[in-house]
Formats: structure tokens, C-alpha cells, sequence
């Protein structure tokens, strides 16, 4: 018997990856008659190609239609992997089979896959295909909510503001960032760490002045980095070098002769924000949000609350002999210590240092005191609570700043005619 090929194509059955050919042929079939003559006859079959057991062979029928269901069945078992696995050894074979199943989800056949994996592993160098997946899944730039500079100011600075922050602080995160938003006309998330090193290295200000500029950057950038405006783990300032400040945060402090002057100087408006700063030693910013009724002439002691302290914890402050005859004129003062705004204590305050021939120091009001208050009572855990300040702090920065008897001249100081001073109208005009 001989199978003869017709000259016409095959027709072929495909699912998924797999195909598989039917050809049209004529079969020859030799057989003899009664009479012993040999004789030939033809006859068309359809023949099912097959390499599922690893070598071409073929199925002959002669119904098309059952050609056709047999095709079907090889290409399904092809396409599963049924087939190939039927071939391989068991653990082989269990292998195959889990792995075209992982494909699955995916469309890629198996061999795709391998293909894949071998280019991972050559540019990675090695078998970080997930840790690869993962960092990039991470930092897709696609999935970022787009925002300027600008627009992340805005944003920053009214949500400060709703959750209570002072008013000092909200104002100064503001002109900060408005100067770099100015020099960043641009998707946030396009700034990188040399940008702002170098915007960093221009600015024209004090080594302590950038160093705050920098902290407001890395809270301004942790802003956008916890609402998908730039890549998780990609604050820029962290690649930004520390600043020192070479000295100029050393600590500064007047002389009992200068801040006389300033009080004997100061105006009746200002002269209890001096008092207060240097003979109790309260932050500026803790005494623009002080209220007279805060201020408690009878017990002795200032009030600053939690929400009023720069550290957010309570304490009470001692007034000491001279500070409650500064006050005293006061005594029925209403509403806050300081009425003015920033600008008018600006004001205030330069007059003062104007007449009194005195040079202004930042921060010198507080310094002072803690100076001379750890040089007069010797014990730095008691300071550290009325400062507000850890024990740490107060002794490496205040200790032996000054001498004990210029402590005793500090709070010494004191109104020469206090009963002379002209009590302020309250605000309710009494």
C-alpha cells in the first residue's frame, strides 16, 4: 500500500500557539482477484499530521470531517503541553506542565518566556528579575499625579495652616518655598538632587539661614513624596549635602548694661516683650501667641500651653522678682501681650535698638536668659523646665557662658521709678 501527494495545499487546524496540517492524498491499495491477477486501486484520504511523540508520523481517514476533530485534539494537546510532557520523564514532564500553567495569565508560550528571562538575567547581571519588577513597579512615572512646583506651595502652606500651625511658621515656610518655586517653574517631579544643591549654593544668606532652608526643602519634598506628586524614596534633598554652620549658630547674649538700656528704650508696647524674653526667657514666636491672662502676676508664673510652645508641651515659667515689676504696670492689661503684627514688631523693635545704642543679636532675649539663669542657680534640669529645652541642650551650649555675679546683676535689673509707668489701655478701652 502506497499513499500518493495530491499537488493542492494542506489545510491546517490552529489553537492557540499550536498547528497542525491535514493533507489530501491518494492511498494505492495492491490486491488479488480470485483469478490471481494482481491489481491497483486508488482512493483519497486525509492525513493527519503528528509530531506529538517527538517524530512526524500520520493518521489516514478518509472522512474529512473526522480528520478535522483528530487535528483539533493534537493542537489542543500541543497548545496545553500535554503532549511534550506525555513524552518527558516525570519530574521533567511535571515541570513542563506547572510552567506552561504560570504562563497561562500571561499569553506568552514557553519558549517566550525563557527568551525573556535570559535577557533579564543578562542585564541584571545576575537573578534579580523580581527585586528588578519590583523597584520598577515602585518608581513608575506614569502613576505620578502631576503638580508643579507651585502648585505643592500652595497646597503645603494651607494645609499648615488648617491643621493649626503658628502663624510665624506658616509665614515663613511660605516666603521660602515662594523663592524656590520662582527658580522651579516646573513638575515637581522633575527637580532632582543637583538642582537643588546648586539653587542651594546660590543663595546669597547665612550658613544657619540655609541650613533652615534646607530643612523646609526636605519637609516641602515629603509633602509631595506622601501624595504621589514624585517617586516614593526620591526626596531629592536627601542626596543634598549638610550644611554647618562654621560658628554662626554660637550663642550670643547682652550684657546686664545693654539690655537695660533696651528696656529703658523700649516702648511701653514693646517693653513687655523684652521683659519677658530676657527675664523668663519665652521664644519670640511663643510670645507673639502669649495672652496677659496667660501671664499670672498673683501665683507668679507664665502659662505657656501646648499649643502655644514651640516643642508642643506645657510649662510653667517662673517670674522672678525684677520681671514682676516690669509687669507690673500691667497688671490689667486684656487680650495678647504683643497686639501688633510681625512687621509692627520689626518696627518696635528696631526703635528700640536705635535709641538705645544697642546692636540687635538674634535670639539673644532667650539666650540670655538661660545663660544667666544656669550661672545663678547652678542646676540645669530646673532651667531646662523653664526653658523649655532638654538638660542635654542647656549643658553644652549655655553652661559657663557667663559669671555668677554678672547672673546676679542680670536679674538685678529692674525699673527705677515702676510706679511712674503709665498703664496701656486694655482692649476693652478701660
Amino acid at each position: 500500500m502506497t499513499t500518493k501527494r495530491k499537488g493542492r495545499k494542506p489545510e491546517t487546524i490552529k489553537i492557540g500557539n499550536a498547528s497542525v496540517k491535514i493533507y489530501r492524498r491518494l492511498k494505492t491499495v495492491k490486491f488479488k482477484r480470485k483469478d490471481g491477477t494482481l491489481v491497483a486501486k486508488d482512493y483519497p484520504v486525509f492525513s493527519v499530521e503528528d509530531y506529538t511523540s517527538g517524530k512526524r508520523t500520520f493518521h489516514d481517514t478518509t472522512k474529512r470531517a473526522k480528520a478535522i476533530a483528530m487535528a483539533e485534539r493534537l493542537a489542543r494537546q500541543v497548545s496545553t503541553g500535554e503532549t511534550t510532557a506525555a513524552s518527558m520523564r516525570n519530574a521533567d514532564a511535571a515541570s513542563y506542565g506547572r510552567a506552561t500553567e504560570l504562563l497561562r495569565p500571561t499569553g506568552l508560550s514557553l519558549e517566550m518566556a525563557a527568551a525573556n528571562v535570559a535577557k533579564c538575567f543578562e542585564i541584571l547581571q545576575g537573578d534579580n528579575m523580581v527585586e528588578a519588577a519590583r523597584f520598577f513597579s515602585q518608581h513608575r512615572v506614569d502613576r505620578l499625579i502631576r503638580r508643579t512646583v507651585a502648585e505643592v506651595v500652595a497646597e503645603l502652606v494651607e494645609a499648615k495652616r488648617s491643621r493649626g500651625k503658628s502663624i510665624r511658621y506658616v509665614r515663613t515656610l511660605k516666603n521660602q518655598l515662594a523663592r524656590f518655586a520662582t527658580s522651579f517653574a516646573v513638575d515637581i517631579s522633575n527637580v532632582t538632587g543637583p538642582d537643588v544643591q546648586n539653587w542651594l549654593d546660590r543663595l546669597k544668606v547665612k550658613p544657619r539661614t540655609a541650613k533652615n532652608f534646607r530643612g523646609t526643602l526636605h519637609t516641602f519634598f515629603a509633602f509631595a513624596e506622601a501624595r504621589a506628586y514624585i517617586l516614593r524614596g526620591s526626596n531629592p534633598v536627601g542626596t543634598v549635602e549638610q550644611i554647618g554652620t562654621n560658628g554662626d549658630g554660637a550663642i550670643q547674649i547682652f550684657a546686664p548694661e545693654e539690655i537695660a538700656a533696651l528696656l529703658k528704650a523700649a516702648s511701653k508696647e514693646f517693653l513687655p516683650v523684652v521683659a519677658i524674653g530676657a527675664f523668663a526667657g519665652v521664644r519670640a514666636a511663643e510670645i507673639e501667641r502669649l495672652d496677659w491672662r496667660d501671664v499670672d502676676l498673683a501665683d507668679g508664673l507664665i502659662h505657656i500651653a501646648a499649643a502655644q510652645a514651640k516643642t508642643r508641651s506645657r510649662r510653667l515659667v517662673p517670674i522672678l522678682p525684677n520681671l514682676s515689676q516690669w509687669l507690673a504696670p500691667y497688671a490689667e492689661q486684656r487680650g495678647k501681650v504683643w497686639k501688633g503684627g510681625a512687621n509692627d514688631l520689626q518696627e518696635a523693635r528696631a526703635e528700640a535698638v536705635k535709641a538705645a545704642g544697642v546692636a540687635w543679636k538674634p535670639n539673644a532675649l532667650r539666650h540670655s536668659f538661660i545663660s544667666y539663669r544656669a550661672a545663678d542657680i547652678q542646676d540645669v534640669a530646673q532651667v531646662s523646665l523653664e526653658a523649655g529645652n532638654s538638660p542635654s541642650v542647656i549643658f553644652k551650649n549655655y553652661r559657663e557662658v557667663v559669671k555668677r555675679e554678672a547672673a546676679r546683676q542680670w536679674f538685678a535689673i529692674a525699673p527705677e521709678q515702676p510706679e511712674n509707668v503709665v498703664t496701656l489701655k486694655t482692649e476693652a478701652g478701660q
